[in-house]
């Protein structure tokens, strides 16, 4: 069992997880709340990693992060290294390829509110920040938690983007799945039984606790009327 590796992965999804969290809330309550015809083209864009494949994606980050790209000059100029082939060029990664994983729920949680619920709100004089932390994120926590869960398990089996973006380098870089992939290449497959098994397992507890928060938030959303 590749512990580092292992432990790198977990780091990497956590990060995911918490990125995703700061980003994806603003993004999905404007989805939710929008009546702008022009939010299909960016919900599509959104979505765009569910149907692109890893390694195009992973192509492009590569290029948008490398050291002729402004982006990957001014980091370099201020980090002293490059983004791609660090965990930092993984996270940005990772978060771009976890992304439709996150706010998709997070926007269906939003839209599930009742909306009249948030307008006694601002009748009552709350401002519409108050009223998002007071009722709007209690409402949709479920949701909510639902978003970070599934982007914390779908980055923990990530493999295409982070071999583009990130390489294999051993302590940095190597997720799980590319120790897997190594102890394959290797004949080593007792040891990516072993990983699998225990991404199988872990997989399947996260899938469970996504679907059961899901199934409470609609027991426990307020009927619309």
């Amino acid at each position: 069992m590749d512990w580092t590796a292992l432990a790198l992965t977990a780091r990497l999804s956590a990060a995911t997880a918490m990125v995703l969290l700061v980003v994806g809330l603003p993004l999905a309550y404007w989805l939710a709340s929008t009546r702008w015809r022009g939010r299909i083209f960016i919900e599509a864009i959104v979505a765009l990693p569910l149907v692109l494949p890893p390694t195009v994606l992973g192509f492009y980050v590569l290029l948008a992060l490398g050291p002729k790209s402004p982006v990957g000059q001014w980091y370099e100029a201020i980090a002293g290294h490059l983004l791609p082939f660090s965990f930092e060029g993984l996270l940005i990664a990772s978060v771009l390829y976890s992304f439709p994983f996150a706010v998709q729920p997070f926007t269906a949680a939003f839209r599930g509110i009742n909306h009249r619920l948030l307008e006694a709100s601002w009748c009552l004089g709350a401002s519409p920040l108050r009223t998002f932390f007071r009722i709007t994120i209690p409402l949709s926590w479920p949701g909510l938690l639902a978003g970070m869960v599934l982007s914390f398990a779908h980055t923990l089996g990530e493999f295409g983007v982070v071999l583009m973006v990130g390489g294999n380098i051993a302590g940095v870089t190597r997720t799980v799945s590319i120790s897997i992939y190594d102890h394959v290449q290797g004949l080593d497959y007792a040891a990516a039984g072993r990983t699998s098994l225990l991404l199988l397992v872990v997989s399947f507890v996260v899938l469970s606790l996504t679907y059961a928060l899901q199934g409470n938030f609609r027991l426990a959303m307020p009927r619309r009327s």
